[in-house]
């Protein structure tokens, strides 16, 4: 890659899977480099992708670092950028450059138990680390995924959670109730409070919406997880990338330098900016 760090290498769309339909439709983007490699990256980081002429976001990197031959993305349709992905096709050139921000830190939770609980495109920023853990089983402990949207049209990698089992203890939920879905109803964090994961020996991994993560935090402490063992994400805070433009300070933290992947412990005592 180039030395300029404001340069994007070019990838190409090598595959395009619609995972939810409707009003915020998601979609999973699999690029390839044009030329070269992609650079390597860590389960929590994220990429500026550039579409010429339309603009420029931060997206989570929603594939494994142990996966070399593409990057992947789930990107929601929310604004112009998005939409501009939306209309993508497989064939066509964007810009990305990256990795950018910390990381989970996957090594130090070898031998641990772990519980992953995400929320509509919040599955995408912790996929790689699920993906990852199940990859290594051997390296971890229990592994329990909780996932839930508001329908069971709006459950996103309903596929590859459905492989999981077998390897991972899998729990989907919806918001309301519709015929034929026999999984839990209810909101994601009533889910993890009917299951009541043990907190001996594990790290719980919680991404989604805002309100969400406050009451499965708040549900995780009241089960018995400590702050240390609790691990989310602000990515969406992010822009530049490179601690320029000040828009993903939060207190004293730019969250692209300092984050987007905090514990629980370090992310109570800053201001609730986020």
């Amino acid at each position: 890659m180039s030395d300029n760090i404001y340069l994007p290498q070019l990838a190409r769309v090598a595959y395009i899977k619609e995972e939810v339909v409707g009003e915020r439709s998601i979609k999973t983007f699999r690029v390839e480099a044009v030329d070269g490699k992609l650079f390597d990256h860590e389960c929590g980081q994220c990429a500026m992708l550039s579409i010429f002429g339309r603009g420029e976001s931060m997206i989570s990197i929603a594939s494994s670092p142990l996966i070399k031959e593409y990057k992947q993305f789930s990107i929601m349709r929310v604004g112009k950028v998005s939409s501009a992905f939306h209309e993508l096709e497989v064939g066509d050139v964007i810009g990305i450059r990256g990795p950018y921000g910390n990381n989970f830190p996957v090594d130090d939770w070898r031998g641990k138990n772990l519980v992953f609980i995400g929320g509509g495109c919040g599955l995408a920023p912790i996929w790689p680390v699920i993906t990852t853990a199940v990859a290594q089983r051997n390296d971890f402990k229990n592994i329990t995924v909780f996932y839930g949207g508001r329908s069971p049209r709006d459950i996103m990698y309903r596929t590859e959670l459905e492989k999981l089992r077998g390897s991972a203890d899998v729990h989907l939920s919806v918001d309301k109730a519709e015929e034929g879905w026999d999984a839990f109803c209810g909101f994601v964090p009533a889910n993890v409070m009917d299951k009541a994961p043990n907190p001996g020996n594990a790290i719980a991994i919680t991404c989604g919406p805002p309100i969400m993560i406050k009451f499965v935090i708040q549900n995780l402490r009241e089960i018995g997880f400590k702050d240390e063992q609790i691990y989310t994400t602000i990515e969406n805070k992010m822009k530049c990338g490179l601690g320029k433009c000040g828009r993903c300070n939060v207190g004293k933290d730019y969250v692209c330098v300092k984050g987007p992947v905090y514990s629980w412990a370090e992310l109570k005592d800053l201001p609730a900016e986020y």
